[in-house]
């Protein structure tokens, strides 16, 4: 197993809450030196609070991962300040669920600004700057929901079968500047994000046990860091299935979401 670079900084979006904060904790109870970022700073500050007693240290860097220059400005600030940056995981995104029903280009605006600009927004200094090493360590949060087209999910899912997408093609340009890229594709993890699902979610994990499955990744040569196992092969399955299969599972899925909201619309009433 690899060995993560403690003397070096490691960065994360989106670590406020869910994953991205319990990744942090863990990470700085383990020594690592982390800033964490996110638009809300009132929200870091707390996470700096809970980890202050930790082996490591925090600092926060509040953004907003879809604005370029500032994310820009932030990477060339965090750098001068705390040294390089050894490790960046992006992992700022959000969710909306998206049943036909409710079919709007904001929507889709807002998650690809949020999910692929704000990760392609952190990537472009950081690779510039990794290149310019030699060396570096990326790991890029998508989701197996990116593995195929699942009822409310057209707009998130694109999202992340996008990343899923980009770092596969990245992934051996990168190794030619040693860079290791990582794609991070969890299932359903407790976080403020699932609390919004309305449907039962399999195989749930607590954001603490996903974030010791994604550290353990870290330390690994594996492209794919995808957790719970047991999600992501009945995903990849599902996947693998001829349209005429695939569709006889999606279907009643889709049909079961109309009829609850009919229900729900007839309960509100």
């Amino acid at each position: 197993m690899a060995r993560l670079d403690r003397n070096g900084l490691v960065w994360i979006t989106g670590a406020s809450s869910g994953l991205g904060r319990a990744l942090a904790l863990l990470m700085v109870k383990r020594g690592h030196r982390v800033a964490i970022s996110a638009r809300k700073a009132e929200s870091l500050e707390e996470v700096v609070k809970e980890g202050e007693k930790l082996r490591g240290a925090l600092y926060p860097v509040p953004l907003d991962v879809t604005d370029e220059a500032q994310v820009r400005d932030a990477v060339e600030a965090m750098e001068k300040e705390h040294g390089e940056i050894a490790l960046a995981v992006l992992n700022a995104g959000t969710h909306i669920p998206l049943d036909v029903e409710d079919f709007n280009t904001e929507a889709f605006r807002k998650l690809i600004d949020v999910n692929v600009m704000g990760v392609v927004n952190c990537l472009a200094p950081i690779i510039e700057r990794m290149r310019a090493r030699q060396r570096g360590h990326i790991a890029v949060v998508a989701s197996v929901a990116g593995y195929c087209g699942l009822p409310s999910a057209s707009a998130y899912g694109l999202t992340k079968a996008g990343l899923i997408n980009m770092c596969e093609a990245l992934k051996p340009e990168l190794a030619l500047d040693n860079i290791q890229l990582q794609l991070v594709n969890p299932g359903f993890v407790r976080t403020p994000l699932t609390d919004k699902n309305d449907f039962n979610m399999p195989f749930l994990m607590e954001a603490d046990d996903a974030a010791a499955a994604f550290y353990d990744g870290l330390q690994s040569d594996r492209f794919e860091i995808v957790f719970p196992r047991r999600m992501a092969c009945t995903m990849a399955s599902l996947r693998s299935l001829p349209y005429r299969l695939f569709f006889k599972v999606t279907g009643p899925m889709a049909r079961d979401r109309r009829s609850k909201r009919k229900g729900d619309a007839k309960s509100a009433a």
